[in-house]
């Protein structure tokens, strides 16, 4: 009798295997992708309170809103972040969308960053209306209300 004392792996277990893993690892990037999503807009949200925090301080030491946010730069915050996905173009990309209600002296401001993913915080927003007087700031389209994915704060 002949016995076979080979031992290994047959080439049918080998595939089964790799789907396996093959499987198991595009599940773990397809919701590795979707908290980097969240990440970047939780640091959009953190940027933007950061933002308002300088602004507010601005308005007390001063009286009122700065006409840009780099007036604010390095008195009232070290620097200006940028949207964490690197992304240029569109509204409010790479720098986060702001515009007072007045050439001087503002009163108020409109400050804003555009979201990626569906966010509960859309919810709770300004959802600025462009009839209220603001000024766009340069900025079209989007800021001006029209765009229900752009995370804005105004006073």
């Amino acid at each position: 009798m002949i016995r076979n004392n080979k031992k290994g792996f047959t080439l049918i277990e080998l595939l089964v295997v790799i789907s396996i893993i093959g499987l198991l690892s595009s599940v773990v990037l397809a919701s590795l992708s979707s908290s980097r999503v969240k990440g970047r807009d939780a640091k959009r949200i953190s940027d933007i309170r950061q933002l308002r925090n300088a602004l507010e301080l601005h308005r007390d030491a001063l009286g009122y809103y700065p006409s840009t946010l780099s007036s604010l730069i390095p008195t009232y915050i070290k620097s200006i972040s940028t949207d964490p996905s690197g992304a240029a173009g569109g509204v409010c990309r790479p720098n986060y969308c702001y515009s007072t209600n007045a050439v001087s002296n503002a009163t108020g401001y409109h400050l804003g960053a555009r979201m990626e993913g569906v966010s509960s915080v859309l919810n709770s927003d300004s959802d600025f209306d462009s009839s209220s007087g603001y000024y766009t700031g340069g900025v079209v389209g989007g800021f001006d209300g029209t765009e229900t994915n752009i995370y804005d704060i105004r006073y």
